[in-house]
């Protein structure tokens, strides 16, 4: 696990997700404020996590609901856009997230120099987006042939709002991925953005693959974030950030300063 520490500076790292207002396209798209009022939000929300001591960022288009399983093209391309005005802003590493399409979410990393994506990589689900389909062998083949062989890539195995098809519990999902796609991470979440990850499944899961990095991936506050890190090996942070713990708001420098602070004690 050292390439973590190449890679954010830092063991159990805390990945802070900036999330990109509705873009073009998306059905609640402000095209009065238009794009330069997204790049605007993005600075801003940016420098807030940033300056409030996260170890790196992922940005994604966390507001274009209903999510696609592929996206439109315009989706990468105004991701781009937005993280191609700001690159020179940002300080510390970045990932990118283009919810819910891994061969645009490499694409992206690919045109903006991102150091990992997370993403739904393998298996088939039932979600509330309809018939969840994955090609893992057709992702990674896709990153190699785009030049992305150092992108790390962030296995979400438990997709917000959405199961697994299948009789097959989390622990044994997590063996099995292991084995067959070898994850760079494996991403254990709640039901939605902000709902905690139960503890004790991270538990069972990183014991279950020791050898590979676990990360929580919604729902760690400042309040669990202690008991969380004893367990896993880093963290993405997102809800609770926000002013009053809202999905909806905007992050709240406040708010990353305590957790940060928080969380140095515990390394």
């Amino acid at each position: 696990m050292k390439w973590i520490k190449d890679v954010f500076g830092t063991t159990k790292p805390i990945i802070a997700m900036c999330h990109f207002r509705s873009l073009p396209g998306d059905p609640y798209y402000d095209a009065d404020g238009g794009m330069e009022k997204l790049v605007d939000l993005a600075r801003k929300e940016l420098f807030a996590l940033q300056d409030g001591g996260v170890d790196a960022v992922m940005f994604s288009n966390e507001f274009s609901l209903p999510y696609l399983t592929k996206v439109k093209q315009e989706t990468p391309i105004a991701m781009a856009r937005i993280i191609g005005e700001i690159i020179h802003d940002i300080k510390i590493p970045f990932g990118v997230n283009v919810l819910w399409d891994a061969i645009a979410s490499i694409d992206l990393a690919a045109a903006t120099g991102a150091k990992f994506i997370r993403e739904i990589i393998s298996g088939v689900y039932a979600s509330d987006f309809g018939l969840w389909n994955t090609n893992v062998g057709e992702t990674v083949r896709h990153q190699m042939y785009v030049g992305q062989k150092e992108l790390k890539l962030l296995y979400n195995i438990v997709p917000e709002a959405a199961s697994y098809i299948g009789n097959r519990n989390l622990v044994d999902i997590a063996v099995s991925t292991v084995f067959n796609n070898r994850p760079d991470v494996i991403c254990i979440s709640g039901l939605t953005a902000g709902m905690e990850t139960d503890t004790s499944m991270l538990e069972k899961v990183k014991n279950a693959v020791p050898d590979t990095p676990v990360f929580a991936n919604t729902g760690c506050n400042i309040n669990n974030v202690e008991q969380q890190l004893k367990i896993v090996d880093g963290a993405v942070v997102g809800t609770t950030f926000k002013k009053e713990g809202k999905f909806e708001n905007f992050v709240d420098k406040s708010r990353v300063q305590a957790f940060m602070e928080k969380v140095h004690k515990i390394r």
